[in-house]
């Protein structure tokens, strides 16, 4: 059975009708454009009173009207302030006019046989980046990313071969969460206690395109907004944040944001590790792992996730899983053994089975969890490392006269209205 491709084709609601895509539903929204009015997404509420005040609206009055707009964003899932029952027209025309609650553009929704889901989106800019649900029983995980395309460059991934377009902002990240809820029915209906709504995404982790910890003050301000239990509410021991070894960031990452740390290892010795994840030039693994000793709140109740992905004859071999053991010794850790997942291009294959099987059993001999993760989504390239979006940094002179370009637009714009 072939994959489904849901094809939201907003931007071009014109556009013909592929074999085995479905067009969006009458009615979607229109694409996004670039929207000058700030977005209200993924402000706390002290921003939200504070960004109401700045457009005159009373500091008493600007507290009560941040916490209607928080429930409505964040827990009826509101898409325009048009449905915010419990304001006046007067404020809802005032927000209107200053403020945007526009979700992302999504281009395509991509459903695997396996359940899941792949949503890329388009951001006003007209870049575009990935979002991953994977539903397993009892538990459903978002997969969030924090980046147009990659910091690093880690030459088993993907989203490595996409160098770095920009960092996303927290209503960007915070946004991804809110899309995946409108997909997955999550928002309770009118008049139906916030309490009694059924739960997709039970967990998120911070482990789709891009190296969170390099956009740190962002990922921070979002994952405060889907930490809230007044608001997205899921709670920050089902919040993982991965890493590729940013060692300066990791206590900070533990004392500021107090989430559940992952760390891409992949390697045992340096040497290889270089080659797979090359910021361990700069942050070596004795250096890592002291950083995971240390980090702020580690117990076994709390335990690192270490992510080692295997590759045939690279890192698979019994020397290799014996090593492990013995770098990880003190660290409550539990290891995720993730079988390669191939890419268009990719230079390495998956460890064979039996291979897979004999490395998670000295693992487990020594006394740790070592699940050995299941594929999922492959066939819609939505499996650990393959995301990739086609967003490429411009150049500064391209960039330059595409600004130029827009404002001379605007100037005609508001000359011609100016003479009607």
């Amino acid at each position: 059975m072939a994959s489904t491709q849901l094809d939201i084709a907003r931007a071009n609601p014109n556009a013909p009708t592929v074999a085995g895509v479905i067009s969006a539903a009458p009615g979607s929204a229109p694409g996004v454009t670039a929207d000058a009015r700030p977005s209200l997404i993924g402000k706390s509420r002290k921003q939200l009173a504070t960004a109401l005040q700045d457009i005159g609206i009373a500091e008493k009055e600007s507290r009560m009207r941040a916490s209607q707009i928080y429930n409505w964003l964040y827990v009826r899932g509101a898409r325009s302030f048009s449905e915010m029952a419990n304001i006046s027209k007067a404020v809802k025309a005032r927000l209107d006019e200053h403020f945007s609650i526009a979700r992302m553009e999504v281009v395509t929704e991509q459903i695997s046989t396996d359940g899941t889901r792949k949503w890329l989106l388009r951001l006003p800019d007209g870049n575009e980046v990935e979002t991953v649900f994977i539903p397993e029983p009892g538990r459903g995980t978002l997969c969030v990313s924090s980046q147009v395309g990659c910091t690093l460059t880690c030459s088993f991934c993907h989203t490595g071969t996409q160098k770095l377009v920009r960092n996303l902002t927290p209503d960007e990240i915070t946004g991804q969460v809110l899309i995946a809820r409108d997909s997955l029915g999550e928002w309770p209906e009118p008049n139906t206690p916030s309490h009694a709504r059924e739960r997709s995404i039970t967990n998120v982790v911070m482990m789709g395109m891009g190296e969170p910890l390099y956009n740190f003050d962002n990922v921070r301000d979002a994952l405060d907004v889907v930490s809230d239990g007044d608001g997205l509410s899921i709670s920050k021991r089902r919040i993982t944040l991965s890493t590729s070894g940013v060692v300066p960031d990791i206590a900070r990452c533990g004392e500021e944001m107090g989430v559940m740390l992952a760390i891409s290892l992949h390697a045992v010795r340096d040497d290889i590790r270089n080659e797979l994840v090359p910021i361990n030039k700069k942050y070596p693994i004795a250096a890592l792992l002291d950083a995971c000793r240390n980090y702020p709140g580690v117990s076994n109740a709390r335990r690192i996730t270490f992510e080692y992905v295997m590759l045939k004859g690279v890192n698979d071999s019994d020397q290799d899983a014996r090593e492990l053991v013995r770098l990880l010794k003190g660290i409550p850790a539990k290891i995720n053994l993730i079988p390669f997942n191939p890419w268009p291009g990719s230079a390495y294959e998956c460890s064979d089975w039996d291979r897979i099987e004999a490395f998670a059993e000295i693992i487990n001999r020594a006394g740790y969890a070592s699940p050995v993760r299941t594929p999922r989504g492959r066939d819609i390239l939505a499996a650990c490392g393959q995301l990739k979006s086609e967003s490429e940094k411009e150049r500064a002179s391209v960039r330059l006269a595409r600004r130029r370009a827009e404002a001379q637009d605007r100037t005609q714009d508001e000359t011609g209205s100016a003479a009607s």
